[in-house]
């Protein structure tokens, strides 16, 4: 058997295997190599597909709170067929415009005006309508309190920021004795809007409300292809058990799980260049809960007790919500880990670096284009030394493809006589048959992390590279830089020994046309990037090529 034959299809055949392994973890799936943090609890009481339990959660079991009661008994969380609407508060700043539904006190519209969809409309992040539902909401449990069906009166004020550096909506309802105010502040310049929570017990009986936050989000994903997939769905993190993503089918099968009870972390929504996150108040104690609550409904939220309130006490309590675009700077500065929402998989070791570099270089360039090629550069500089050798390897081995087929011919029933031959012309000649192999094979989680890092980038979003190219995160409008791909492909492969199987070499010739073919529907960085790669290759191959031809030819001369 031909090992270099051998050695190829191990590595394309894991290669492959990495790839997949790298969508299931996008998509939300389990490694087959690097399994996820444990889980410490499981979901509280998902529903399965068309049997919803309410559309207001039930308090879950955690240190500081009794534990949920049954449906229907004194205490239990109230049952919503529907979310009511009412009227509608919209509020504007250099940011977002957002509105508020006073049916609830929810975020039931927020469009990010800095944001642009392909018709130059602002992109829609919160949404509620007959085809798509996506909500931020809060409320109270454990008893019949208000909740997010319950109707809320706004206070007067600001609803634009009008030159001022934050504005802030209070929104309050009273319900069996309990008054609760929720305040949205809105701030300048900022995706975070800061909310304060106060409960009032205007009764004469103390009363122990939990507080939930939670994000609703229908199942369906967007902005896909039938070549990539980037992942869709509710994210939980806290500091012991990390980022955790969970796939609505997870939670429509039954079989998501959260983390315990804790101090810390945060619960988020994810979507392509986007993202959405409430996160609780620092400190205080609180739970996780995951649940579909209708055939194509969703939600992930946090619930906090806040304890016993006496008659005329008011406890307050905090919270963040987050809904922007994953910018990775920004959301460092907000809360730990909520950068991981922007998720490069297992390669982010790789992958943050190689984004802090293009950063950088678009710091200096001030065009996201450039920016992606002179990063490649840099990176086949850094990678020389093992292309160097890898190349060198793979051109004494084109010169031998001469003798290695007169070799198969000579022995074609004898396949150990073969391959004692092949091995001793490889070690006449020193040539490693590995030698072509391993140099590749240690630059591909390389170039697999810059693939991710491209893929994910809200940054390649609307921004132009020059003439056709006028956004990074789109294919190619005019197929351009696909058939140059293709092309460079092809001459590649032409540079590289022709593999002795006519099988693997129809492979090799077809393989150009295919991946051209997948390119087509890739964003036009991701193909840039490929484009600049091949060509750096071909250029450095051909170069090689030529030493060991003046090499050769100066060793005949002198013979």
């Amino acid at each position: 058997m031909d090992i270099k034959r051998t050695i190829l299809w191990v590595i394309f055949s894991m290669s492959l295997v990495l790839l997949y392994d790298n969508w299931q973890r996008a998509n939300g799936h389990a490694s087959m190599f690097f399994p996820s943090a444990t889980q410490q609890q499981a979901a509280s009481a998902p529903a399965a597909a068309g049997a919803a339990q309410g559309d207001v959660p039930k308090a879950n079991a955690t240190a500081g709170a009794a534990a949920p009661a049954a449906p229907g008994a004194p205490g239990a969380a109230p049952q919503a067929a529907a979310q009511p609407t009412g009227e509608k508060i919209i509020v504007t700043t250099d940011e977002v415009r957002a509105e508020i539904d006073t049916a609830g006190g929810i975020l039931s519209r927020l469009e990010l005006l800095n944001e642009h969809e392909k018709d130059g409309k602002p992109v829609v992040l919160f949404e509620r309508d007959t085809t798509r539902t996506y909500l931020a909401r809060s409320g109270l449990i454990g008893g019949d309190l208000p909740n997010h069906t319950t109707v809320f009166t706004a206070a007067p004020g600001p609803r634009t920021l009008d030159g001022a550096d934050k504005l802030e909506v209070t929104l309050t309802a009273d319900k069996n004795g309990v008054k609760f105010a929720k305040t949205y502040v809105f701030h300048k310049g900022s995706y975070v809007v800061d909310t304060r929570f106060a409960v009032t017990n205007a009764g004469t009986a103390p009363v122990s409300p939990t507080l939930y936050l939670e994000l609703a989000r229908d199942g369906s994903k967007v902005e896909q292809s039938q070549f990539y997939s980037t992942f869709t769905g509710p994210a939980i993190y806290t500091d012991a058990d990390k980022y955790h993503k969970i796939t609505f089918e997870d939670i429509a099968k039954g079989k998501a799980s959260t983390p315990g009870a804790t101090t810390n972390g945060w619960v988020a929504m994810v979507q392509h260049y986007f993202a959405s996150a409430w996160i609780p108040q620092a400190g205080k104690e609180h739970s996780f809960y995951v649940q579909q609550i209708d055939p194509n409904l969703y939600r992930v939220g946090i619930q906090q007790p806040l304890g016993q309130i006496a008659p005329g006490a008011t406890v307050t309590t905090d919270a963040r919500l987050f809904a922007g675009p994953q910018e990775e700077r920004m959301l460092e500065k907000i809360t730990p880990g909520l950068e991981l929402v922007k998720d490069y998989g297992w390669l982010t070791i790789l992958a943050k670096p190689l984004f802090w570099l293009l950063e950088k270089l678009h710091g200096f360039l001030g065009n996201w284009g450039w920016s992606i090629i002179l990063l490649t550069v840099l990176i086949k500089l850094v990678f020389f030394p093992l292309s160097a050798a890898s190349y060198k390897s793979m051109g004494k081995m084109k010169e031998l493809q001469p003798r290695m087929t007169a070799m198969r011919e000579r022995h074609k029933g004898d396949p150990q006589k073969m391959n004692q031959e092949m091995m001793a012309l490889y070690k006449t000649e020193k040539v490693n048959p590995l030698g072509g192999c391993l140099p590749i094979v240690i630059q591909i989680p390389v170039f697999i992390a810059l693939y991710w890092v491209l893929l994910s980038s809200v940054e390649m979003r609307g921004a132009p590279w020059l003439g056709w190219i006028h956004d990074l995160s789109v294919p190619d409008p005019f197929y351009i830089l696909p058939i140059v791909m293709a092309a460079s492909m092809f001459l590649q492969t032409k540079l590289n020994p022709t593999p002795p199987d006519p099988v693997q070499a129809k492979v090799m010739m077809i393989m150009p046309l295919v991946f051209s073919f997948m390119f087509f529907f890739f964003p036009a960085g991701l193909v840039l990037y490929w484009v600049v790669n091949n060509i750096l290759s071909i250029a450095q191959q051909w170069q090689i090529n030529r030493m060991l031809g003046k090499g050769k030819t100066a060793a005949v001369a002198k013979s």
